[in-house]
């Protein structure tokens, strides 16, 4: 009977095998829609192409064997990573590494990238054993969104992170974006994916074979196209919402875009020229309440300019300015010596300097590989024989205040961790104004840069504050609370580009409770697990009972 039971089980695991022939196809489709991903995020922006993506990978999922949704996951994972994150290789080439090892050494990252939606594939064969109706809800409503997006906060995460084309960034310009003050980049992703499950609910219910007449068949979209309209119109709607209000005077704000190219930048003979071309531009932008230099605006560290730091502080006190500049910073000495990658606040009032901890903000979100060695013990050797150069930073104490600048608290942070929301509410509700300065010279002409502008825009509007983005060679802009962008400055141009912002007061929910959304959408995942581990059980003895 044992034996039986456990055959039971198995027959019921999969109620659809696809025949081999269909293979070639499901994996072509899979393909294809990763390849279609990138186009829904920025530069190009067609959001609803993030919709019909996974709808196709939703779709060929549903039908397969746990191994070959495993593979068709995987080479959607190749399409869309290959394709839109493939910038990366231009970080390489600037850190000297030869073009054969940093193609390489992307393509590595591609395949490892490709596993979560490998996984998600797996994941998703597995729970259609719950759903056996090919026309159901369940499977495409409740399962597969959550799991998606439980997958990209893992993917956000787990060794440091990597967020970049979680799809809830496809939408910062459509109205599911009103969801952001809300439940952050995931509970727009949950929608977009919620959105993809409809659309393929909607087209298998048409094509059900039992329905003959083209009429009942058009009747079946009634539900679908309701429920789709409630969630984008309920989005739109939320958008309206003024979660976070204005406080103190308006701000006259001066980005610098020094326009230094990467490969020239750390040169000697080049030091004094970058020197001189960022105070001339300072002194361009005398009359504005904050002037903002981008990450690692001086070619050395803080310690190594003392004149400049004195002249911007005189600039600060005779022409009423306060000066925000990256710079590495150097604290402690022998053994306890460490590096940071900083934002130091020049005022008039003070004299800002070591001493000054509170002038200070220290970047807390390394990048792996790029401004630390994860597993140092391990990989060094390997690091050294390749002759990748590596900077060996530390990060910065989690807590830390804002900086007081110009009448208003300044949340700081520093280029890669304007990827992560749960980031850049480490400074909320405190911080009134967000100021991210970067320096994407690393990506090139590439997709980099204009992806890491939409991400900042989607913190803008989790927050509810304005963020200013000051770059070394593009893209700085002001964006609004709203996540719009009210101004930006061409890339790879020398650049002084001013405007007005005003400090927001109020927390909006994300700010309160970060990523909540994680949670419910674990429990549906659990549930649907636990209920379809119970309701199996029930089956398999009752077939033992009936033999």
């Amino acid at each position: 009977m044992r034996s039986h039971g456990e055959k039971v089980l198995h027959t019921a695991k999969f109620p659809f095998e696809p025949p081999r022939r269909r293979s070639l196809p499901g994996n072509a489709v899979s393909l294809a829609a990763g390849l279609m991903m990138p186009l829904a995020f920025a530069p190009f922006g067609w959001h609803g192409l993030a919709v019909v993506s996974l709808a196709l990978l939703f779709h060929v999922l549903m039908d397969s064997t746990p191994w070959r949704a495993f593979r068709r996951g995987w080479l959607f994972g190749i399409g869309m990573f290959g394709v839109g994150v493939f910038w990366i290789h231009e970080s390489f080439r600037f850190a000297a590494v030869a073009l054969p090892l940093a193609l390489a050494l992307t393509g590595a990252l591609v395949m490892v990238l490709a596993l979560y939606p490998a996984l998600f594939g797996a994941l998703a064969s597995y729970f259609s054993r719950y759903f056996p109706r090919a026309t159901g809800f369940g499977l495409p409503l409740l399962v597969l969104p959550a799991g998606w997006v439980l997958l990209e906060w893992l993917r956000g995460g787990l060794f440091s992170g990597f967020p970049w084309l979680q799809v809830g960034y496809a939408h910062v310009d459509s109205p599911l974006a009103g969801l952001a003050p809300l439940a952050g980049v995931y509970g727009v992703g949950w929608a977009s994916a919620f959105s993809s499950g409809l659309v393929l609910w909607a087209v298998r219910r048409f094509w059900d074979g039992r329905q003959r007449s083209v009429k009942r068949r058009l009747m079946r979209w009634a539900a679908p196209l309701l429920i789709g309209a409630g969630v984008w119109g309920g989005a739109g709607l939320l958008g309206q919402v003024a979660w976070t209000a204005p406080v103190g005077e308006p701000l006259r704000v001066a980005l610098i875009q020094g326009n230094i190219p990467q490969d020239i930048k750390w040169h000697p003979e080049q030091r004094e020229k970058t020197v001189d071309r960022y105070l001339f531009l300072t002194r361009q932008a005398r009359g504005q309440d904050l002037v903002v230099w981008p990450e690692t605006a001086l070619p050395g560290g803080y310690h190594e300019f003392p004149q400049v730091m004195a002249r911007l502080r005189r600039e600060a006190r005779v022409h009423g300015g306060h000066v925000l500049l990256g710079v590495p910073t150097v604290h402690g000495a022998g053994r306890a010596r460490r590096y940071f990658n900083s934002v130091v606040a020049i005022t008039g009032e003070t004299a800002s300097g070591p001493a000054g901890e509170e002038a200070f903000y220290h970047k807390r979100h390394l990048v792996p590989f790029g401004e630390y060695l994860p597993l140092a013990g391990i990989l060094r050797g390997i690091v050294d024989f390749l002759r990748i150069p590596m900077s060996d930073f530390y990060p910065g104490p989690p807590a830390q205040g804002t900086l007081s600048v110009a009448g208003q608290e300044i949340g700081a942070s520093v280029c890669y961790e304007a990827a992560f929301g749960r980031d850049i509410i480490a400074s909320l509700p405190e911080a009134t104004l967000l100021v991210n300065v970067s320096n994407d010279a690393w990506f090139g002409d590439s997709l980099g840069p204009h992806q890491n502008l939409r991400m900042a825009r989607l913190r803008a509007r989790e927050a509810g504050r304005y963020l200013l983005r000051g770059t070394n060679t593009g893209i700085s802009a002001f964006i609004d609370p709203q996540g719009r962008v009210i101004r930006q400055s061409p890339q790879f141009e020398v650049s002084v580009l001013t405007g007005i912002v005003t400090g927001m007061t109020g927390a909006t929910p994300y700010v309160r409770y970060g990523d909540w959304i994680v949670w419910p959408l674990l429990g549906i995942v659990l549930l649907v697990w636990y209920r379809g581990r119970r309701n199996g059980r029930i089956r398999v003895l009752e077939e033992s009972g009936t033999r």
